[in-house]
């Protein structure tokens, strides 16, 4: 494998051992199965209780899980087409592109509806059972996705208008900037970044306020209620790295030109996958409720895989 930086200028291309981007690789697709086998299991756990599929709390939960499932699984097989310098057809990575997009922009919208739903159940907790049903819980989040695919149909109008058909036939490597190449692309997707990160700091931070005042009358629900906004919060500011990704990696390798290999996997593994395995233990885990029914499956598990070493025995 080569790492080949393409200019306008010059194309410098530097030979890399083929082990160590296999074992770069080996990581990522490592975490990758470790972080999707706790979110499976939440997801199980979801499925299998009607406590949960009746809650709108466990519903924006699960969501948010699933959301970040197809999230990361799309972003490593982006990462990996990337890291193995392999080319594929335009057509087929706008296919890959735009649900891991779609995926991006979901996640600030399920944690401001997620701590929307808290405010609601401690400060104004009589009317919470007619606000917060489970049908308008999921008709919010059909509003979700439709206003996600809202902020990327104008891309793809834009590059249907200023590339010519042949382009979706060329090979590239498959990355947002290589596919909407357009300038108006651009300066579009980071205005909306920044629309929409703060529409929903905002309501983070009113939410969290009127919490905390409800809080102060040492009501244990709004105490509780206001650390998970402060959960929400932090999930936020992971979101805002994500975003500022492109820069940090720019300023990384001004700052160490001869580590730039090195500078993308971490900077991937830190904003990519670790926020993707910090949700379902923030959330699922430390959920009383969900933490004893998620407990149970991983007794079943061990159940079920001693009962098989038993049969093979045998």
């Amino acid at each position: 494998p080569k790492e080949m930086n393409v200019s306008a200028a010059n194309v410098t291309v530097i030979e890399i051992p083929f082990t160590k981007v296999l074992l770069k690789n080996l990581i990522v697709v490592g975490l990758c199965v470790f972080i999707n086998s706790i979110n499976a299991g939440l997801i199980y756990t979801f499925s299998k209780h009607q406590i949960f599929r009746f809650n709108p709390r466990y519903i924006l939960f699960i969501h948010l899980v699933l959301n970040k499932t197809l999230q990361l699984i799309l972003s490593i097989s982006l990462y990996l087409f990337a890291n193995s310098y392999f080319t594929i057809y335009v057509s087929l990575c706008m296919f890959i592109l735009l649900p891991a997009i779609l995926t991006t922009r979901n996640t600030p919208v399920n944690l401001a509806c997620m701590a929307a739903e808290c405010y609601i159940s401690v400060c104004i907790p009589l009317r919470h059972g007619n606000i917060c049903t489970v049908k308008k819980t999921y008709i919010a989040i059909g509003i979700m996705w439709v206003i996600s695919l809202l902020t990327i149909l104008p891309d793809i109008f834009i590059l249907f208008i200023t590339e010519e058909l042949h382009f979706l036939k060329t090979r590239v490597f498959c990355d947002r900037d290589r596919v909407f190449r357009s300038s108006v692309s651009k300066n579009k997707r980071d205005a909306s970044h920044i629309f929409f990160l703060v529409v929903v700091c905002l309501i983070l931070f009113y939410t969290y306020f009127r919490v905390l005042f409800v809080a102060k009358a040492a009501n244990s629900d709004a105490k509780k209620a206001r650390n998970t906004i402060l959960l929400h919060g932090f999930q936020m500011l992971m979101c805002m790295t994500l975003y500022m990704q492109t820069l940090l990696k720019q300023l990384l390798i001004y700052l160490f030109p001869g580590q730039r290999i090195p500078i993308q996997h971490t900077i991937f593994i830190l904003i990519q996958i670790i926020p993707r395995c910090l949700s379902p233990v923030v959330y699922g885990i430390r959920d009383k409720t969900f933490r004893m029914y998620f407990k149970k499956y991983f007794i079943c598990l061990q159940r079920q895989s001693k009962l098989c070493c038993i049969q093979l025995d045998m």
